[in-house]
């Protein structure tokens, strides 16, 4: 009875061991489930967290796409304002010549006046007179004479000016392709900055990615036991985020540096302004004493062919 009492208390002990043994392997078993669910949801909070990384990437792409645009409508407008300038110019040479063949037929009408007159005195001219009216035709011949060199000058002066203004002209267009040139190149470094962010954020989330991958293999060794190995965890995850936190630091610097680019691009373009504005006002006055200039000589010629027939 003793060893039957002895064999059955054995018997259930080694039951309710096994019993025990086989509960604890399930409960480590459903921890290990646990733990696995809760490594397929990091994986897909990181999954997720990629894919808003390339969202941001992709409208980062659109807003270059998009800044390129404006670029390109920039540069097709100020060449469309140059193409308008050159018309204007254009028109002004037309105009200018306009004026020249005016002052040519007043010059022109004025010598068919004055041989008119010549031909009036020649056929008034007579007796004793005769010979003081030959003097008086060669003075005014002379005079004629001083008045057509007078006027040779003032053209050749007129030819002196444009031909100035055609080399003010010429060093204008000759700034505005400087400028354009230098604004190609300004847009030519500024596309290499933005390849370099984009090769920077690259490497940054490559880094990340590799730090992530050495990470889950660290935690995979480590079994993701103990109290200790959640603490560096958790220590780990700030130094990532103080991590982020400087490469968005960074991320700003360069977009306020951006920022401070264009604003001194949109300096330069606006002293450009200013300096074409002050041409133009250069131009209006040159235009103002031109048009004194063609108003005055007819009076001029004029006053200078009265005091000749008076004498």
């Amino acid at each position: 009875l003793r060893l039957t009492v002895t064999t059955a208390r054995v018997v259930t002990e080694s039951t309710i061991e096994g019993k025990n043994r086989d509960e604890r392997g399930r409960e480590r078993e459903r921890e290990r489930e646990r733990e696995r669910e809760r490594e397929r949801e990091r994986e897909r909070e990181r999954e997720r967290e990629r894919e808003r990384e390339k969202e941001r990437k992709r409208e980062r792409e659109r807003e270059r796409a998009r800044e390129r645009e404006r670029a390109r409508e920039d540069c097709l407008r100020e060449r469309e304002r140059e193409r308008e300038r050159e018309r204007e110019r254009e028109r002004e040479r037309e105009r200018e010549r306009e004026r020249e063949r005016e002052q040519k037929r007043e010059r022109q009408s004025e010598r068919e006046r004055e041989r008119e007159r010549e031909r009036e005195r020649e056929r008034g001219r007579e007796g004793e007179g005769e010979r003081e009216g030959e003097r008086e035709i060669e003075r005014e011949r002379e005079r004629e004479r001083e008045r057509e060199r007078e006027r040779d000058r003032e053209r050749e002066q007129e030819r002196e000016r444009e031909r100035e203004r055609e080399r003010d002209r010429e060093r204008e267009r000759e700034r505005e392709r400087e400028r354009e040139r230098e604004k190609e190149r300004e847009r030519e470094r500024e596309r290499e900055r933005e390849r370099e962010r984009e090769r920077e954020r690259e490497r940054t989330e490559e880094r990340e990615t590799k730090e992530r991958e050495r990470e889950r293999e660290r935690e995979r060794e480590r079994g993701r036991g103990g109290e200790r190995g959640r603490e560096r965890d958790r220590e780990r995850e700030r130094e990532r985020e103080r991590e982020r936190e400087r490469e968005r630091e960074r991320e700003r610097e360069r977009e306020r540096e951006i920022e401070r680019e264009r604003e001194r691009k949109r300096e330069r373009e606006r002293d450009r302004e200013r300096e074409r504005e002050r041409e133009r006002e250069r131009e209006r006055e040159r235009e103002k004493e031109r048009e004194r200039q063609a108003q005055t000589l007819p009076f001029f010629l004029e006053g200078r062919l009265i005091e000749s027939v008076r004498n």
